[in-house]
């Protein structure tokens, strides 16, 4: 220890000071997020604490000192000559209603809920296994919210027409499986825009198969067919144009055999779509990846903790395109194209055929 470097000491003690500020200050925000405080703000003129309190209405002492908070992160300006707060127009329109999807006061929200499975986690280091997907069901219904914004600009805009013959397809009456299709959101827009086509969800939670038959019957949907399934058991050769799997395949137990299946049970000419998160294998290729710490963090804490949970295989969020790529051409998949859309800061969209 008597030959350390003290300026490197210094650099990453002032790291860390960062990353604590940063986390306290993350919880704040997603305090802003839930009160709509950012909301009220964006919609005011520089306003005292208590003026911002009764539009919000809220308490003041809570909004003052939620407000200090935002000040000294420098989330929102504070002018002391006349004790009033503002919120910028450039960080509303990335922590407000504007900023759709890609909502990063939202986004905070994910670190409370995998904080509350943290000593869980902790135990799972020590004994293995994993923690079950019942421990989070807040933070699934999060990522519903925020998935639901998600296809709802880009599903029928942006992500479809990347395979615009299956578009086509769709047009004149096919059949269609969404592959963990949680509470059917994507599956019920997809349904409502090409009601010639039949569409079938799979998921092995019931609670989102639940969920998603009221949202389709809400909306009058005949079209669509929702299923508890084991996706490890499914056996229908030959029988889907399109098969979609949104975000959901690194979480699995048996991601091979299921990549498998699917293969196995589109027509000749079918087509997969996979949405999965856009990085390497390689963690030195990740480096330089401006969400890198957030999802390593978020597939320990969550993605591969859940197939482990299920003596599954652990791929965990950050299994990367080349592994993805290779695990589909065991499975069957020899053309592969890979595309991204602007709108999605998270993935890549693998079009995979046999």
């Amino acid at each position: 220890m008597n030959d350390l470097d003290q300026a490197k000491v210094n650099a990453f003690s002032e790291k860390m000071l960062d990353i604590l500020n940063g986390s306290m200050l993350s919880l704040t925000i997603g305090i802003g997020y839930q009160t709509g405080l950012f909301e009220v703000m964006a919609n005011l003129p520089p306003s005292t604490s208590e003026q911002i309190a009764v539009v919000a209405e809220l308490k003041e002492r809570y909004v003052r000192e939620w407000l200090a908070a935002m000040v000294v992160g420098q989330i929102i300006d504070y002018d002391p000559t006349t004790n009033t707060y503002s919120l910028s127009a450039e960080h509303a329109s990335v922590l407000t209603k504007v900023a759709g999807p890609n909502n990063m006061a939202r986004l905070t929200l994910v670190i409370p809920f995998l904080a509350s499975v943290q000593k869980a986690i902790v135990n799972h280091f020590h004994k293995g296994g994993g923690v079950s997907y019942s421990a989070y069901p807040d933070f699934m219904n999060l990522w519903a919210e925020i998935n639901a914004d998600r296809f709802d600009a880009t599903i029928t805009q942006k992500i479809l027409p990347l395979i615009p013959d299956v578009v086509e397809k769709m047009r004149q009456g096919v059949d269609i499986l969404d592959i963990g299709c949680g509470d059917g959101h994507v599956l019920n827009l997809m349904a409502k825009a090409f009601p010639n086509s039949r569409f079938t969800g799979y998921d092995f939670l019931e609670n989102g198969i639940n969920a998603a038959r009221e949202k389709a019957q809400s909306l009058g949907l005949t079209n669509v067919n929702l299923e508890v399934q084991d996706l490890t058991t499914f056996n229908e050769p030959n029988k889907y144009a399109l098969i979609t799997a949104f975000d959901v395949i690194h979480d699995m137990a048996q991601p091979a055999k299921v990549l498998k299946l699917i293969a196995d049970s589109l027509q000749p000419d079918g087509t997969f779509l996979m949405v999965d998160l856009a990085a390497s294998s390689h963690l030195h290729e990740n480096l330089d990846n401006p969400l890198g710490s957030w999802l390593y963090t978020t597939s320990c804490m969550h993605c591969m903790t859940v197939s482990l949970g299920q003596n599954g295989a652990g791929l965990g969020a950050m299994w990367g395109e080349q592994k993805a790529l290779k695990m589909l051409n065991e499975a069957g998949f020899i053309n592969v194209d890979i595309q991204q859309i602007p709108e999605d800061i998270f993935n890549n969209y693998y079009i995979a055929k046999t």
